[in-house]
């Protein structure tokens, strides 16, 4: 039987590894690009900086230090300088999978920071394991710019788990859903009709604005944004403005809500302020083929009717008025119950006769 040589013998003494085999190793060089690892076989272990981390650029002195032990799985057992290639992101994705497969069985909630704003979503990374939340997934709103998102640590569930196809998905939506229709039930217990609240602007359209209520919206429709007439929302609300306001339906899970407050009501002294009889001042605010409205006050309009402008002859009143114009008549009708108001500029004119009396007088 022959002798062994001293390398055989060395030889020997060492383990052997495969590839995809799973190593420990003892940390005994950095670089900013590389790490070296004693893993007991008879050739060092690298990593490279792209097998340590998916995060682009890092100085791998800054992460780990000589002396460190770790794991990491072997790519190739010689990489053609005879060293061993390791790999120590794949391994942690391997663990960062087998956690996600647990949380997707167990409807876990997770947390974790997003790494990457793509074109279609966004992507986190759970334990170096990559977790992708399509944009509709995101929010329960309708997110143009995903943006501000980036960096931020944010909470999701995952709703498919596929490795094999490289298809793990989150869904951040299903939890603000949740979450909204459990701050809805509270809220809905403790508001009535009537209630007053603070809210914030949310969002402005052309019929008007929602508020948020405290995670619950409701509506502000124009016609209840004032006793007067609002013209356009966007010009009275800004996005993030503070706003009391009045609870004026409950439908279902739909909130109606309002601004025109009982005590500002400009009905509620009609019968003294706008009495029969009553010379009034007002503007004209809009004009039709049978006589001018007038508004005497926010949410107070009165019928000018077109035989009423002049004692003489008037077709219509866009021929002696105009939008804006500063008018003094007299009331001669008040309907309380329909908030109507009859008006004549004709009654504060004296008779041709008597204006000729006078003329003649002098």
């Amino acid at each position: 039987m022959s002798e062994l040589t001293f390398e055989q013998m060395l030889e020997e003494s060492f383990k052997t590894i495969r590839n995809g085999e799973v190593v420990d190793g003892t940390v005994i060089d950095v670089k900013p690009d590389e790490i070296i690892l004693n893993i007991g076989y008879k050739a060092d272990g690298i990593i490279t900086r792209n097998e340590y981390t998916n995060e682009a650029n890092v100085d791998l002195t800054t992460v780990v230090s000589v002396g460190d032990t770790m794991s990491a799985k072997v790519l190739k057992v010689n990489d053609g300088e005879g060293q061993v290639l390791l790999t120590y992101k794949r391994l942690a994705a391997e663990k960062g999978n087998e956690r996600l497969k647990e949380a997707f069985e167990n409807h876990e909630v997770l947390k974790a920071p997003v790494t990457q704003i793509l074109g279609g979503g966004l992507s986190v990374v759970v334990d170096e394991a990559r977790v992708f939340i399509p944009a509709s997934l995101v929010s329960d709103t309708y997110e143009k710019d995903l943006s501000k998102y980036q960096g931020q640590e944010i909470e999701f569930v995952i709703s498919e788990f596929n490795p094999r196809r490289n298809r793990v998905i989150g869904d951040r939506r299903q939890l603000l859903v949740a979450e909204r229709a459990e701050k809805q039930k509270e809220l809905f217990e403790k508001i009535s009709v009537g209630d007053r609240m603070e809210g914030t602007v949310k969002n402005v359209t052309d019929f008007g604005a929602f508020i948020d209520l405290g995670g619950v919206d409701g509506l502000l429709h124009i016609s209840e944004m004032s006793w007067g007439r609002v013209e356009n929302p966007k010009k009275v609300f800004q996005v993030g403005d503070k706003v009391e306001v009045m609870i004026k339906d409950i439908h279902d899970t739909k909130i109606a809500l309002s601004l025109k407050f009982p005590e500002s009501n400009p009905w509620a002294n009609a019968a003294e302020n706008y009495a029969v009889g009553t010379v009034i001042t007002g503007k004209v605010a809009r004009m039709t083929d049978f006589g001018a409205f007038v508004e005497l006050a926010p949410g107070v309009d009165a019928l000018l009717h077109v035989s009423q402008i002049s004692r003489a002859h008037v077709d219509k009143p866009s021929d002696v008025l105009s939008v804006g114009q500063e008018i003094t008549a007299k009331i001669v009708d008040l309907n309380e119950a329909e908030k109507k108001i009859s008006l004549s500029m004709k009654a504060l004119e004296q008779p041709a006769e008597e204006a000729a009396e006078e003329t003649d007088a002098e």
